[in-house]
């Protein structure tokens, strides 16, 4: 079987924004990738009677803890925008939606086994990605950052991705760089790693053609069930994609009360 890429990211400009281009590519493909701007999704009422219901006590209680502005903005608009992306694709609420997070800090959604998600953000920068085919990894970086240099390529790159960079114009080295980084950023997020993962454990090619996950080596990784994609995002920032297809297809219906649990999904409702 193979893994359709993910497609290019949608923007959503906050909880009214256009939904109908999130689900086009969730019906074609199975997945989609959103993005938004924080400031595009910070409410203007940040009261309890408000945020606690669409945050959940989970993400309500770290909501409270967190004291520095720019982080609590953050967490509070990149939870909002997963939240509201996971609602459409269920054709739910928001509020129904019950986000929660493995040991790791994997977020996923409780009781609704055959939707997986992700989550990324940097600055002002959040993406989601939604899929129903099996595995998904997102991840989103400065395009200008700078890696070269600083050590990152020993960190993070097999021998054989540092002789590839080598080979390439200095111009092109730190955005191909920052390409690599947020591939294995996906990928590993996708498997349920996070950075806990060694970087120079796996590496991935420079082609434009077809992206693959490759040993130290430069072998082959993985079959046909795992495919990414890099997009840039606004010329200012970079987001890759790691998808793995497990066989579930392409399902059509993923309203909550086919997908959640229906005990679960009384409880839930419950509670509204």
């Amino acid at each position: 079987m193979g893994a359709p890429a993910a497609g290019a990211p949608v923007r959503v400009t906050g909880p009214e924004g256009e939904w109908d281009e999130v689900l086009r590519p969730l019906s074609a493909g199975g997945t989609v990738v959103t993005y938004g701007r924080v400031t595009d999704w910070l409410p203007e009422d940040t009261g309890e009677r408000v945020l606690r219901p669409l945050l959940g006590p989970r993400d309500w209680g770290r909501f409270q803890r967190l004291t520095h502005r720019r982080v609590r903005e953050g967490f509070l608009a990149s939870r909002l925008l997963l939240k509201h992306t996971a609602a459409r694709v269920l054709a739910s609420s928001p509020e129904a939606v019950d986000l929660a997070y493995k040991p790791g800090g994997r977020p996923y959604l409780r009781g609704c086994d055959q939707i997986d998600i992700s989550l990324s953000h940097t600055e002002e920068v959040m993406v989601v990605g939604v899929t129903r085919r099996g595995l998904l990894g997102v991840d989103v970086e400065r395009a200008e950052r700078q890696m070269v240099g600083t050590g990152v390529e020993f960190q993070a790159c097999t021998p054989h991705e540092r002789a590839l960079l080598d080979s390439l114009p200095e111009q092109t080295r730190n955005s191909a760089l920052v390409r690599l980084w947020t591939l294995k950023e996906a990928y590993s997020k996708a498997i349920g790693q996070g950075l806990r993962f060694r970087f120079t454990e796996f590496g991935f090619t420079l082609d434009d053609a077809r992206i693959r996950l490759q040993r130290p080596d430069g072998s082959p990784g993985t079959g046909p069930e795992w495919s990414f994609g890099t997009f840039a995002l606004e010329s200012d920032y970079v987001v890759s994609a790691a998808l793995r297809d497990e066989g579930f297809g392409a399902a059509e219906d993923t309203a909550a009360d086919t997908t959640l649990d229906q005990s679960l999904l009384g409880v839930l409702l419950g509670r509204l």
